[in-house]
């Protein structure tokens, strides 16, 4: 056996193929367990997900300060979820370690980009 035959398959995904490969549509019900755990963060419709995302893993501290500062990146408060349980709000979600970026759908469910 070739010491190669061990070796981990080469990742040729980009890094925006990769961040689609781990998001989706999904409940409110799917996002609350990473509300409580303090990893969830709201992102803005004037945001484009993928572009937080990519932010994210490219550590791009900078742009995510400023987005938090105006308001574009949030971290939820009880008051937003209870409004998302209640309206039965759905989500494109984004998982980015140790993160869980959210953005609500419109309510005729199109996406918003």
């Amino acid at each position: 056996m070739d010491a190669n035959d061990l070796s981990p398959a080469e990742d040729s995904l980009t890094a925006l193929e990769k961040l689609k490969k781990y998001s989706g549509c999904v409940p409110w019900s799917y996002l609350a367990p990473h509300y409580k755990a303090g990893a969830l963060l709201y992102v803005d419709a004037y945001l484009e997900l993928e572009q937080v995302g990519l932010a994210l893993t490219e550590d791009n501290s900078a742009q995510i300060q400023a987005w938090l500062r105006s308001g574009y990146l949030v971290t939820p408060c009880d008051l937003h979820c209870q409004h998302w349980e209640t309206s039965h709000t759905e989500f494109q979600a984004m998982i980015v370690r140790p993160f869980v970026l959210a953005q609500a759908m419109p309510a005729d469910g199109t996406a918003l980009r």
